[in-house]
């Protein structure tokens, strides 16, 4: 009996905490609700209508001139499964003793230092995978540019031939080329600096990772991206994220997205910290 008061506790103080942070982040979001308010007379050339004006999402896929599938819009992930927990609900891909011992940290805090939190941004691939904060590609013939509305950040992917260098300066996004497998986009990203994580729950990373992304544009709205994990720094065998599905965000743009407020940062880890760890 002396255990379900400490259980209580610990789930209200679970339940307080996410609220928190739920709350935070719901003031983020709603700013980003706004994207059609912003232009007058804008237009989306190619966007195929039904006879009542909607956009016709099931449309087959846009090709370029070329006749490469077009990945060309403003997209966002269908929920946050993904970027909550990369390797999907009751998977655990087998890390060394470091990475692990780190993980297990970042569990029993419950993400209190999470990098988002400090207003660093996420990197690749959470930064594509977090819902309704959406990202805009940009497809030419020498490179596909990503831009992501939180923080204003950008990703280049080089399709022109070239290579990461064997020792390159290490980078929060890394950098990324693409190929043509078919109708598959395949990248590879390499070169990362340390500090992001992989998901919110924590699953860690090191300057060691390797990330190859299939992106797969089903019809006009929608698009799968498939995950290679390789860390040997952190795991002790290259794993795969579950498909990733995103929807399109027809005939809007990306607004801009500030992170201008940590200053409640403190206070919600002192609270935490105040909180019993130990079930006394």
């Amino acid at each position: 009996m002396e255990g379900q008061p400490v259980s209580f506790l610990r789930n209200v103080t679970r339940r307080i905490r996410m609220q928190t942070v739920l709350a935070v982040f719901v003031v983020i979001l709603a700013a980003s609700g706004a994207a059609q308010a912003q232009w007058d007379n804008a237009t989306y050339p190619g966007t195929p209508h039904k006879p009542d004006g909607k956009v016709e999402l099931t449309a087959p896929v846009p090709r370029t001139a070329d006749g490469k599938v077009d990945l060309s819009g403003v997209w966002s992930a269908l929920n946050f499964s993904w970027v909550q927990n990369l390797p999907g609900k009751g998977v655990n891909p087998p890390m060394t003793p470091e990475a692990a011992a780190i993980f297990a940290e970042r569990v029993k805090t419950m993400g209190e230092h999470n990098p988002q939190l400090y207003c660093m941004p996420h990197s690749v691939p959470d930064a594509l995978l977090v819902a309704d904060i959406p990202f805009k590609m940009i497809q030419t013939p020498r490179e596909t540019v990503v831009l992501f509305e939180e923080f204003n950040q950008y990703v280049q992917i080089f399709t022109d031939g070239r290579t990461l260098s064997k020792d390159p300066n290490p980078a929060w996004f890394g950098f990324s080329s693409g190929k043509w497998d078919g109708d598959i986009f395949v990248v590879d990203v390499g070169g990362y600096k340390d500090g992001s994580w992989l998901d919110n729950v924590g699953h860690p990373r090191t300057e060691q990772l390797h990330v190859t992304m299939r992106f797969h544009r089903l019809n006009f709205g929608s698009m799968d991206l498939d995950i290679n994990i390789n860390d040997p720094g952190a795991y002790l065998k290259p794993w795969n994220a579950p498909t990733v599905h995103f929807r399109l965000m027809a005939e809007t743009d990306l607004i801009e997205h500030l992170c201008e407020n940590n200053r409640d940062i403190k206070h919600e880890n002192n609270f935490h910290q105040k909180q019993p760890t130990d079930g006394k």
